[in-house]
């Protein structure tokens, strides 16, 4: 059965390593949100006068954010669509609290929860310190903003609850304060693919 792998939480907690680690060992499409979205919202910010590397502004989040969403899951559904697994990369802040959202998505395909299978890691770190200094080591220009206005940015970091109507045995909370040992990689590798390994 298709899979669509769904690897969600704060920024620097990890969701991009682990997504290409998961990813780059068992194939399927890799769509990192960030990646998608980019030229598209560099091009937004830059003709409205932005910092095309801000990507977390009020300006930001009214004028590309859901654009840079509905990039990404349409190349997800269109990969599903041709019975091939996805793997998702993205905050997915908003969207984890709408209870209908996988169902919504999957109808823009003819899909439903029983012929796709879901897999959600929610991927988060146990203190706050940890993200920051994650986010300063990866030097990336997208961050200076929640560098320079981290007292607004902090409250993004909390770990979400999952709304989805999808069965317990589906999502994963993992705590990736600690690197990515290939012990835990294969823990991964159990809960995506089960019998499959």
């Amino acid at each position: 059965m298709r899979k669509l792998v769904l690897i969600l939480g704060p920024a620097g907690a990890g969701k991009t390593t682990m997504a290409k680690a998961l990813a780059s060992k068992h194939g399927g499409a890799f769509l990192d949100m960030d990646t998608l979205l980019r030229p598209a919202a560099e091009a937004i910010m830059t003709l409205a006068g932005q910092d095309p590397s801000d990507r977390d502004s009020p300006f930001y989040k009214t004028h590309c954010r859901d654009l840079g969403y509905r990039i990404t899951m349409d190349a997800a559904l269109e990969n599903i669509g041709l019975g091939l697994d996805a793997y998702v990369v993205g905050p997915f802040t908003k969207e984890i609290a709408e209870a209908k959202w996988v169902e919504t998505e999957l109808s823009r395909i003819g899909a439903t929860v029983h012929d796709v299978e879901l897999k959600v890691i929610y991927v988060y770190l146990s203190e706050e310190q940890v993200y920051r200094q994650r986010i300063q080591e990866r030097g990336l220009p997208i961050d200076h903003w929640k560098l320079n206005n981290w007292d607004d940015f902090r409250h993004s970091l909390i770990r979400r609850e999952i709304k989805w109507h999808l069965d317990a045995s589906s999502i994963l909370y993992w705590d990736n304060s600690e690197m990515l040992s290939s012990e835990k990689l294969q823990m991964l590798e159990r809960f995506v693919y089960g019998e499959r390994l």
